[in-house]
């Protein structure tokens, strides 16, 4: 009896609810679709793989599609941001990719397409109306954040061609009290703990985000040995989607956050950090370091940012250069000049202006200290290699070595082919790989009896000079042909001349272009920007200088200027105002200079939406 009296009461009550609501619950009747559909497509979808808010999808509705533009309303005095999307692209979506929105914003997208629908095409246009949220970003907790990805914009200069342009940020937060809790421990030494919360972020050049990295817990956890690590090495692929790395892992997914892959490094390696280079033949080379490395003393470590593994695109392991075999572990020339207070992002304020002496580095080697510390040897950061950039033409790759002040390529059969640094503390194994600094005429320049202080060192209006814990060694492939090549690269500038100066503010940094005849084995200076504006824009850490074919350019990002320290207490007063600058070939004048503010800076450079959405 009691059964039969609650059946009746169940019934009842979803009888007086009425019939639309028992239909949207599904059942013998199918399910109710009770989402908003506007306009002559399907719904729309924001944020559709969670890890990029600015993002959306206009669904299909069950057509197909093709002729797709897309175009971002923009605000008033804003950027427009206007792009076709590849036919076959829009299958990974089924609809209309939306990218480019304003945050906290109501966006007003226009769209235009053909769709085929019983053997006739339609040509439509719509408009849509889409909110998508503010920006959010992970609290530090510490004094030193003042916003979220920065406190402000600075849009200095954008000259007439440059409008259009969008640039990719690769930031980072503070090292919070969440971080770094994790260590090597069998065997020990290696970079488990760097570990920052990424900061990753697309502007126009009105100073407007139009698109940030939200690293949810499927793609980052910074809680988890295996899914934490610093966000860096960010590259736009030749098919537009975005690869990258970070601790054990490096991962590849398009702009709007569809999963491409997302792998452990092989089990060989470890701690993957700075640069990640994709080849023309789906090859990647991933600047890692050696998980379990046998030094010829016997003892097991891990090795620190030393090790270039080049994957397929499957994940096979077809090769790696180890650096501590092929190069000199033990040459500690640059090592005992570096300014310990900044040792790439490793920065301890309390050691600013300190260097460590020949006894020092003994000591440390005698005993068991491994790590990502500064020190000779397999097991510590001797070479802080921050770029990997390989070479087709001759089966080669090119790396910037910070800690061995020095730009170095080696072949396949793992042998220097040239070194381009100072000529100072090299064994005389190395010696017939140094090029040879010469002038526009091809006279030869001397840099004096060390070899390490170049005319260009002393004259501020220019002159030849190397570089100086300098980041990003790119070959122009544009420019190069056979063996007279052009490499750019980001002069940071500490440790110039093999010495520290007697004052701080003396420091710059530049952005620099060698032309490279490799059959001479001479290097010609021919452009720099950065000296003439002295310890103002000096960047210490970090930064990138890249060549941008779509506008035959160069583009600079001075990613710590302004990292200010307080000399007597040794605490970080402020975070940098890093600022992006773009220059026609040539030209010593900036056509684009932006400058952000509190905001620690890693890499930046243009982003094609274009080449993204497959139609350039």
């Amino acid at each position: 009896m009691k059964k039969i009296l609650t059946s009746a009461l169940v019934a009842g009550m979803l009888l007086s609810v009425g019939a639309t609501s028992v239909l949207a619950m599904g059942g013998a009747s199918g399910a109710r679709t009770d989402y908003i559909v506007v306009n002559k497509l399907g719904e729309v979808v924001v944020n559709p793989f969670r890890i990029a808010p600015l993002t959306a999808i206009i669904k299909d509705g069950g057509y197909v599609l093709k002729d797709v533009t897309v175009t971002i309303v923009p605000k008033e005095g804003g950027q427009t941001i206007s792009y076709q999307v590849l036919d076959s692209r829009l299958k990974n979506y089924g609809g209309i990719p939306v990218f480019g929105l304003y945050p906290d914003y109501q966006n007003t997208v226009k769209v235009s397409y053909t769709k085929l629908f019983k053997g006739e095409q339609i040509k439509e246009e719509a408009e849509y109306k889409i909110y998508a949220p503010a920006v959010f970003v992970d609290p530090d907790g510490t004094y030193l954040q003042k916003g979220g990805l920065f406190s402000s914009v600075d849009v200095k200069k954008v000259e007439k061609g440059f409008e259009d342009r969008l640039y990719f940020f690769n930031n980072l937060g503070n090292k919070s009290t969440k971080s770094a809790k994790a260590v090597w421990n069998n065997p020990t030494g290696g970079a488990l703990e760097w570990n920052q919360t990424p900061l990753v972020f697309i502007l126009d050049t009105k100073g407007e985000v139009r698109w940030y990295l939200l690293p949810v817990k499927d793609l980052y956890d910074i809680d988890s040995a295996y899914k934490a690590g610093i966000m860096m090495g960010f590259k736009q692929n030749a098919d537009g989607a975005m690869s990258w790395g970070f601790g054990q892992r490096y991962v590849k997914y398009d702009i709007l956050g569809r999963e491409i892959f997302d792998r452990k490094l092989p089990a060989s390696y470890s701690d993957m950090s700075h640069s990640i280079d994709d080849a023309d033949n789906g090859n990647f080379y991933i600047r890692a370091a050696g998980f379990n490395v046998k030094r010829p003393d016997g003892k097991n470590v891990h090795t620190v940012r030393d090790i270039i593994v080049e994957v397929d695109a499957n994940g096979n392991v077809l090769d790696d250069w180890r650096l501590f075999e092929i190069l000199d572990p033990y040459r500690d020339t640059v090592l005992k000049v570096l300014d310990q207070g900044a040792v790439c992002l490793n920065i301890d304020a309390s050691q600013a202006g300190k260097t460590m002496s020949a006894d020092d580095l003994a000591a440390l080697d005698t005993n068991d200290k491994f790590g990502d510390i500064v020190g000779s040897g397999a097991g510590r950061n001797w070479a802080h290699v921050n770029s990997v950039d390989y070479d087709p033409e001759d089966d080669s790759i090119i790396i910037s070595s910070r800690h061995q002040d020095a730009i170095i390529k080696i072949g396949r059969d793992k042998k220097v082919k040239w070194i381009l640094g100072s000529h100072e503390g090299w064994s005389d194994r190395y010696k017939k790989y140094f090029l040879q600094p010469v002038d526009s005429k091809g006279n030869k320049i001397s840099c004096g009896e060390t070899g390490s202080k170049c005319p260009g060192y002393e004259n501020e209006k220019g002159g030849f000079d190397f570089t100086w814990t300098q980041h990003t060694a790119f070959k122009i492939d544009e420019k190069s042909k056979g063996d007279i090549i052009y490499v750019s690269a980001f002069d940071n500038g500490d440790t110039r001349g093999m010495e520290q100066p007697a004052l701080a503010e003396m420091k710059y940094s530049r952005s620099v272009v060698y032309k490279i005849d490799q059959k001479k084995m001479t290097v010609e200076q021919i452009w720099e920007f950065g000296k003439e504006r002295g310890h103002s824009i000096y960047s210490p850490v970090t930064s990138l200088t890249e060549y941008q074919a779509d506008k035959n350019s160069v583009v600079s990002y001075f990613a710590t200027s302004g990292l200010n320290i307080d000399v007597v207490s040794g605490l970080l007063l402020s975070n940098p105002s890093p600022t992006i600058f773009e220059h026609k070939w040539g030209s010593t004048e900036p056509s684009v200079e932006i400058q952000l503010h509190d905001s620690m800076g890693y890499q930046a450079f243009p982003f094609s939406v274009n080449k993204a959405f497959g139609t350039k």
